[in-house]
């Protein structure tokens, strides 16, 4: 009877799990495209010799000014890229405006039989329907319109420059249902007209072709083409899988000579921080502009991934019969051959889904029978030592939460004060590693011992915290935020937060001194500290919550802690902070800035550790005082009398500073300008 309740428990176990992936759930779906993508990451890298990227970057909206640009400099580029010899020009820019600075009729005849492929978007706005939408004429085998990825909308670039362009595709993405771009469809549509990708649109332009043949069978797309180019195999719904092993050469816009791109197809993508999109990958983040470079490629290289259609069907049931194999040996075979079976099904099934995709781009789902297997493997085994025990594993709970002593004997005196949340002043600090990088290639692959480090300085910044009965909110990689003043009473949080940081970086010297001795590269920490309103509380889901601090106090301290690499400094403080601690501590004004996100100042200031001179701390409030008066040149010279003092702490900060008052000569200032810097990135 023990025997027959081990093995049918298990089966039972395997008819849930079978039943539910049966019907395909959102898990499975995430999970099958997750296991693609970890075979993805590693295909072997190939880089392109037909496509490369010219990235308008920094250094492009350094010399060309602040984005839009005048579509003459866009033109200007073009040209330059005509005379360069390059192929196809592929411009995934939108230009649905006219030009506010006029120089559209400039790009109009940059465009003009020049091989330039532009921009159009579709859009799921409910009230948008087509605009200056430029579509392409499709000769159809079947009836592939119900099967085609439909828009509500289609918004094109003015008649102007659409008229004019050899080409207009497609520029969207289509994620799957976990928010990844892995599928790309080639032609779209908005009704009956259909509108075709920016890579098909590409190929049709370089071959002199006018339209697309599409081919349709009962069960959907089965292939398309351009009749001058060789048929490409597309699922269904006419999209195909990207490969993302892809690599491509980079150019910025404004070298001096395009001629290492000639006769590439050339796809301008936009890279310079705040202006370029973003989508999510099986490789991570990557730059908009690239999957569609990603999908030329695929097409031109004919890397056709295939997802057989009986392919999710013989996974499910590949599963059971694996796992029936399992049950059966749990309940017979010796532990250690059980044991080979649960650890070599899910190497082999891996390892079989990694070669089939590159020996034959096909994509097999390794995690659902890596998932069943396992789950119906050890639920066998684990029975088989004992069903007590096993039950005892189910019913347990791990303690998910994190609290601090404090936080537990708040609640346990009072639980309503965390339970109801509260409204106070608080200080809050937030700490961030510097120097991370030279520290973990110090240890190469030795994760253990860079782990234990890891801790080892989480210890020793943590330990200022709670000698000063701070509280940590939490610990983000090798950041920290804690605060002063919740939920115990701190009268004096402003100064106790200030010392706290202060003593934070001691430790952080003596860690260093621990770490330089063992051969270790020194690490670094920046710390923001600002004084204000905070909502604190136990916050989060029914399922999974945590003592939590939110406030426009908490964001500014944030975003002034990310400040201090630019600035050169380790300790900064925010007004009120610094109102509250003037007559404590010796403090240097940094700047007057506007956060991301802000459009008033606040003072920021920075807390040196050690006595410094007076005069020197005149001599720099006499600089801040130039700057506002827009005396550039004065204000440098007292820069680089100052370079030494204060023992050499703020020298990084004076450098920077000479930087920009060069760059703010360079300034249309207003006459009402008060020395404001407004921060474009946090």
């Amino acid at each position: 009877m023990k025997w027959i309740t081990h093995w049918t428990t298990a089966l039972l176990t395997l008819a849930v799990i079978s039943f539910w992936g049966w019907n395909d759930p959102f898990v499975k779906q995430t999970l099958r495209l997750k296991s693609f993508d970890l075979v993805q990451q590693y295909d072997i890298p190939t880089t392109s010799s037909d496509i490369a990227i010219l990235e308008i970057d920094e250094k492009s909206i350094e010399q060309y000014g602040q984005w839009p640009w005048k579509r003459t400099v866009i033109a200007d580029i073009i040209w330059k890229l005509r005379e360069s010899g390059v192929g196809i020009i592929v411009l995934p820019v939108l230009f649905s405006e006219q030009d506010r600075l006029g120089g559209d009729m400039d790009l109009a005849e940059a465009l003009v039989q020049n091989g330039v492929i532009i921009a159009q978007t579709g859009t799921s706005q409910d009230t948008f329907q087509i605009k200056n939408a430029v579509p392409r004429g499709v000769a159809k085998i079947g009836d592939p319109l119900p099967w085609l990825f439909e828009w509500n909308g289609m918004l094109g670039p003015i008649p102007l420059l659409g008229d004019n362009a050899d080409g207009v595709g497609v520029v969207n993405t289509v994620p799957e249902i976990d928010g990844v771009v892995r599928r790309l469809p080639l032609l779209m549509r908005i009704g009956d007209e259909v509108y075709p990708s920016i890579a098909m649109e590409t190929i049709r332009v370089a071959v002199g072709d006018p339209s697309y043949q599409v081919k349709t069978q009962e069960g959907g797309i089965t292939a398309m083409r351009v009749p001058a180019y060789q048929t490409i195999k597309t699922d269904s719904f006419g999209r195909i899988w990207l490969r993302f092993n892809k690599e491509f050469p980079t150019l910025s816009a404004v070298s001096d000579d395009y001629s290492s791109l000639a006769g590439k197809t050339v796809i301008i993508g936009i890279t310079a921080e705040g202006l370029s999109n973003i989508v999510a990958t099986p490789k991570g983040e990557m730059y908009a502009h690239l999957p569609a470079a990603i999908s030329l490629q695929t097409i031109l290289n004919g890397d056709t991934i295939v997802r057989l259609p009986e392919a999710t069907f013989l996974e499910w049931a590949s599963a059971i019969g694996l796992a029936l194999l399992l049950i059966l040996l749990a309940a017979k075979a010796p532990y250690w051959l059980s044991g080979i079976f649960i650890v070599g099904i899910p190497l082999g099934v891996g390892y079989g889904s990694y070669y089939y995709f590159i020996n034959h781009l096909q994509l097999w789902d390794w995690s659902w029978v890596v998932i069943v297997t396992t789950l119906v493997g050890f639920h066998a085994i684990f029975n088989r030592f004992t069903k007590e025990f096993f039950e005892k594993q189910a019913i347990k709970k791990q303690f998910a939460g994190y609290a601090s002593p404090t936080v537990v004997r708040m609640l346990q005196e009072n639980p309503a004060l965390i339970k109801e949340g509260m409204k106070r002043e608080i200080s809050i600090v937030f700490s961030d590693l510097r120097g991370f990088t030279p520290l973990g290639e110090s240890f190469g692959d030795d994760v253990k011992g860079l782990t234990k480090i890891m801790n080892g300085y989480m210890d020793a910044i943590t330990q200022p915290i709670l000698d000063s009965d701070g509280m940590v909110i939490k610990y983000i990689g090798d950041a920290s935020m804690h605060i002063h003043n919740a939920p115990n009473d701190d009268p004096y949080h402003p100064r106790t937060a200030v010392e706290c940081g202060l003593e934070m970086l001691n430790a952080v010297e003596k860690f260093n001194e621990k770490i330089t001795s063992e051969g270790r590269p020194p690490i670094g920490m920046g710390a923001g500290i600002n004084t204000g309103l905070g909502y604190l509380g136990e916050m989060g889901s029914t399922q999974r919550h945590s003592y939590d601090v939110l406030g426009d106090s908490v964001s500014t301290a944030a975003r002034i802690e990310s400040k201090c690499k630019e600035y050169g400094c380790l300790l900064l403080v925010g007004e009120k902070t610094y109102d509250e601690t003037k007559n404590n501590f010796f403090y240097l004004k940094v700047d007057e800035l506007a956060v991301k996100g802000k459009t008033v100042g606040i003072r920021i200031y920075t807390v040196l550790n050690r006595y410094c001179d007076l005069d020197a701390q005149k001599k720099h409030e006499l600089m801040h005082q130039c700057y506002t008066e827009k005396k550039f040149d004065k204000c440098i010279k007292l820069c680089n009398q100052l370079f030494e003092e204060f023992d050499g702490q703020m020298t990084k900060y004076y450098e920077m500073w000479i930087e920009r008052c060069e760059y703010m000569k360079t300034q249309d200032l207003p006459e009402d300008w008060n020395g404001v810097f407004i921060a474009t990135t946090k």
